[in-house]
């Protein structure tokens, strides 16, 4: 059966990461359920050039090849009837890439008052894989202790932090780096950066 894998993007810079994650995804046999949040659609006008089109075609602009046998399905980041709001919807993984400190802290905290905030509750309660990319800095104590706390909960904090060793050319091959870690731990094979030993020049 096709891997069923949640994919959220947050209110925060980067949403080039979950741009990137979709086109790797969306290029096998997968089944992808997508939340964009109010403030991660602000984010994807803003740094990406998003105008609010039909999402499938600003995703073919930006150089998206579907596979045949995929799926995207789009939610509205309030729609609780969505199937990942269930603990019954069995997944492969849910990653939040970018995931904002808000999000962070309503996990943390069990505030599931989106669609986001929910399927990520459920992932840790049903303990399904949940992937966090955190994107702020410098961290304050409170940020530090969210991500403890979910860190003990079961989820995967993994702030993208781009990989040089592999002597990247470009903001592509940065962004690849951080997505490749992603595809390793939804154990989704890839061919975006290779493994530590292997030639890498």
């Amino acid at each position: 059966m096709n891997k069923k894998i949640i994919v959220a993007i947050c209110g925060a810079s980067g949403s080039i990461y979950g741009i990137r994650l979709l086109k790797a995804l969306l290029n096998k046999p997968v089944n992808i359920y997508l939340f964009i949040s109010n403030a991660g659609l602000k984010i994807l006008e803003y740094e990406n050039g998003y105008s609010g089109k039909d999402f499938i075609s600003f995703l073919k602009d930006k150089g998206v090849a579907i596979h045949k046998d995929a799926n995207l399905n789009i939610y509205e980041q309030d729609d609780f009837f969505a199937p990942p709001a269930s603990g019954s919807f069995r997944h492969d993984g849910m990653v939040i890439a970018p995931c904002s400190m808000k999000t962070l802290a309503a996990i943390a905290s069990g505030v599931a008052d989106n669609l986001i905030h929910r399927a990520a509750d459920v992932s840790l309660k049903e303990k399904r894989p949940l992937i966090l990319l955190p994107r702020e800095t410098p961290l304050s104590a409170i940020h530090i202790k969210n991500m403890y706390k979910l860190a003990m909960s079961g989820a995967t904090i993994m702030p993208p932090s781009p990989s040089f060793y592999s002597n990247p050319k470009n903001i592509s091959d940065l962004v690849d780096s951080v997505i490749a870690r992603v595809l390793d731990h939804l154990k989704i094979e890839h061919d975006l950066s290779k493994e530590w030993g292997d030639s890498i020049v």
